[in-house]
């Protein structure tokens, strides 16, 4: 599996990022720039974890035409959702050591309403069975048969999501895997996206096909409203990627978002979440990847990950100007 960088030396490098008019989501090629300066655009704004220009192309689409900011967060994620090739959302997601593609994926209004759809299974628009969730139901989560059963009686289609590229890889997986309950900490993606609609209203969304070869019923952070996702539109939102198991024992989007509340820029809040967890005692956080994207109610933006707080730290010991992490640090 191809993993992406994430985000590289304090830069939105690695952030799908639309403001104002213009949109940069190119993470080989952006230029750097500090989340300062992109606190001066004017909205609308749509910022998403990965570089998919794609998603945030059609989320500013939305945005530009009047749109609101939770119409452009759903159709944005569902770009990636339909990417079979992507591997990582939606159709054609790796799957769990059983073989089953499983999708988790939350959704969350100005109004602070939510909607959660857990291990859904032949759906690819797991976002929208989760906005149809929120709207149409008096629950917050569906999870498993329940879930699909839902998304069927509201009109979605069964589909087969394994593809042949995934399903090929799942068997390459089992040959030289010794098929043990580990995280797999190589094979996990998710997209997370925040926009600020023109009346600067927010909404965010976050979709996964989850951790590669996890046991079945592993359950990430993805689809938990405050772990993956969190929205206040009086103070702005948060989105997490990464290993879930370590976003949920922080609950890391709702710790971002009560950051600013207190007082703190975006990006602080971001690094000050990523710090709780390596500070943990007996934190192993070089072997895993944990990132923040977050903005507030103004359109300022921040971002942090483990890889960018392992590479400052690497550099104030050993001063060499020139270190780069590959990836993320195994």
């Amino acid at each position: 599996m191809k993993r992406r960088n994430f985000i590289k030396n304090a830069s939105l490098t690695g952030v799908g990022l639309a403001v104002g008019s213009t949109l940069n989501a190119c993470a080989e090629t952006a230029s750097e720039q500090t989340n300062e300066s992109t606190s001066k655009a004017s909205l609308p704004l749509v910022i998403a974890t990965w570089d998919v220009k794609n998603a945030t192309a059609k989320a500013w689409e939305v945005l530009q035409a009047g749109g609101t900011a939770l119409d452009a967060v759903e159709k944005g994620c569902m770009v990636e959702e339909a990417n079979a090739e992507g591997q990582s959302v939606g159709k054609g997601g790796l799957p769990d050591r059983d073989g089953n593609v499983t999708l988790d994926a939350c959704i969350m209004n100005k109004e602070g309403n939510c909607g959660s759809v857990v291990y859904l299974q032949n759906v690819t628009h797991a976002i929208s069975v989760a906005r149809m969730v929120m709207e149409n139901t008096p629950h917050v989560m569906l999870a498993g048969k329940g879930a699909e059963q839902f998304a069927y009686e509201n009109g979605f289609q069964k589909e087969d999501l394994l593809t042949e590229a995934s399903k090929k890889a799942w068997e390459e997986w089992k040959v030289k895997s010794e098929y043990k309950p580990i995280i797999n900490i190589e094979n996990h993606d998710t997209i997370g996206m925040l926009a600020i609609d023109k009346k600067g209203n927010i909404s965010g969304a976050c979709t996964t096909s989850g951790l590669a070869y996890k046991m079945a019923g592993r359950v990430g952070d993805s689809p938990i409203i405050g772990s993956g996702l969190f929205v206040d539109n009086e103070i702005g939102a948060a989105v997490a990627t990464g290993l879930g198991e370590e976003v949920v024992k922080t609950v890391g989007s709702f710790l971002v978002v009560e950051l600013m509340r207190q007082g703190k820029s975006p990006q602080a809040a971001c690094e000050e979440a990523i710090n709780r967890i390596v500070n943990k005692p007996n934190s192993d956080y070089k072997n895993f990847q944990v990132g923040y994207i977050a903005v507030n109610k103004k359109g300022e933006t921040g971002s942090y990950s483990i890889h960018q707080y392992f590479s400052m730290t690497k550099f104030q010991d050993e001063k060499n100007e020139n270190i780069q992490s590959d990836y993320f640090i195994k």
